[in-house]
């Protein structure tokens, strides 16, 4: 099969199209012919080798769309011919991928697989960060940091359908009012707005962080009694100001969470809750996959540059023959 690989670390340079075994599914494993993969930010801190060991060979990708090609000894749900987007560890910028048949998710009737691939790892991510853990009810206010990001289209929309209010920042008017368009009550380009002012109104519950750095005293001064801040990465700096005295005069929580070194059995239970809870809103249109571009697979290089840019809005895909 032809799979787009991580010869060294370094640069978006570094990923070449190769020739590579095909994978065999093991028991519980379902073969996926790829149709679809979706571009994540992670796929490009792991191609620096930032999760630690040599990504040298490895294949990134963490969400996939396709056809189920195999099925592995002790797969119950899942035939062949079946139409199903995953969860991967890795590997998804391949013609094929073997995954653990309870990470797959059926492909809406009404998406194609080039929708259905964008939804996998911005879902799952969403709906565990902030409903499963930080509790986000119905009539409170989120903000969310990257309101055009991948995550952020996804949690704007998920909020609006359960009955919350989103606030987003984003770095563009343009973005702002896709943010808008998608449901948020405000959105505020932070390159002209101090959101901290603008929102200091407000009364945050919950906030989405994929940010850092300087914006944390500010989260910290946004959020109301109760509030919960749930980091999900750290672009503009790891290190941040905490005033202790705030968190305890307002009780707030503070979490951070990473996906993809779950074990298994969390992950699957985590999408059997999203089958049952959210993908019924992509059949009524509550939810809409956001897909900026696409890329064949030959331009892995190119859909991660345009990533590491910022400059879309929404899912960057790659398509598979």
């Amino acid at each position: 099969m032809k799979a787009s690989s991580i010869t060294r670390p370094g640069d978006s340079s570094v990923l070449h199209l190769q020739e590579r075994s095909t994978p065999q599914p093991a028991s519980g494993q379902v073969l996926i012919r790829v149709r679809a993969a979706g571009v994540n930010r992670s796929d490009i801190h792991q191609r620096q080798g930032g999760y630690g060991p040599d990504p040298t060979g490895q294949i990134p990708g963490l969400e996939v769309a396709g056809v189920v090609e195999q099925c592995g000894p002790n797969v119950s749900r899942w035939q062949i011919g079946d139409a199903v987007c995953a969860l991967l560890r890795e590997g998804g910028y391949a013609e094929y991928v073997a995954v653990d048949e309870r990470h797959c998710l059926p492909v809406p009737s009404n998406l194609t697989f080039v929708e259905a691939a964008s939804l996998p790892e911005t879902i799952l991510t969403v709906w565990s960060t902030i409903f499963q853990w930080a509790h986000l009810t119905k009539g409170e206010n989120l903000l969310v940091h990257g309101g055009s990001s991948g995550i952020g289209v996804t949690a704007i929309q998920l909020a609006k359908a359960f009955g919350a209010n989103a606030y987003a920042t984003a770095g563009s008017d343009e973005k702002c009012a896709a943010c808008e368009q998608l449901g948020a009550v405000k959105c505020v380009n932070y390159k002209r707005e101090d959101f901290e002012q603008v929102l200091s109104g407000v009364g945050i519950n919950v906030i989405l962080d994929m940010v850092g750095g300087d914006y944390t005293p500010k989260n910290l001064r946004l959020l109301a009694t109760d509030g919960r801040l749930m980091f999900i990465n750290s672009m503009q700096g790891a290190d941040s100001q905490i005033h202790i005295p705030t968190l305890m005069q307002k009780r707030i929580t503070i979490g951070g969470s990473m996906l993809k070194p779950r074990n298994d059995n969390f992950k699957a239970a985590l999408t059997a809750d999203v089958e049952q809870n959210v993908w019924p809103l992509l059949a009524d249109g509550q939810l809409k996959p956001i897909v900026y571009r696409t890329f064949p697979l030959s331009e892995a290089v190119q859909a991660q540059e345009l990533m590491a840019s910022s400059e879309h809005i929404g899912k960057i895909v790659l398509e598979i023959s």
